[in-house]
């Protein structure tokens, strides 16, 4: 069961978002989304993981802000779509399976192997609590913002229907 707890209004340099925070009764979600998506088509839809280099310390060494922002933009063209921001720092596995994993990618590893290479599984994220938070929108159908197959995959597998991908080139 997953409920929203609070929402208000978000200013981004990409526009004025919707937040909403929900809590599964273990971890808060953040959501953000702009436009009116109830039962909404073929909206645009980033499932976007915490990242600790990216987001607060704007590491060169991985494209995750690169990926929120051209989202965020995307979505402002558009004038509609939603951004689940999962608290699943290192592809699941946290923190310190990234610090552990960066020798290994340094060495030329892309992240899942070296991820791997450090001991962890190459990808440990659960997109389970993005598709609730989609049905709980009742957002019809999404064109997801990825370069991940297995976000659709799952996705499908827990009954949101996804119209189309986009890869994000950064």
């Amino acid at each position: 069961m997953i409920s929203k707890i609070a929402s208000g209004d978000l200013k981004t340099k990409f526009g004025i978002f919707q937040e909403a925070l929900y809590y599964d009764g273990q971890s808060e979600t953040v959501v953000m989304f702009m436009g009116d998506l109830h039962g909404a088509e073929d909206v645009l839809c980033r499932i976007h993981s915490s990242c600790i280099f990216g987001h607060y310390f704007n590491s060169i060494e991985c494209s995750c802000q690169e990926e929120m922002d051209l989202s965020q933009q995307l979505i402002q063209q558009e004038g509609k779509g939603i951004i689940i921001l999962l608290n699943q720092e290192g592809k699941g596995n946290g923190h310190y399976a990234l610090l552990n994993s960066v020798k290994f990618k340094r060495q030329g590893l892309d992240q899942s192997a070296a991820y791997k290479a450090a001991g962890f599984k190459e990808d440990a994220r659960d997109y389970s609590t993005a598709a609730k938070i989609l049905k709980d929108m009742k957002l019809s159908s999404v064109r997801m913002l990825t370069n991940n197959a297995s976000k659709v995959e799952i996705l499908e597998q827990n009954g949101i229907k996804v119209s189309g991908t986009k890869a994000l080139a950064t």
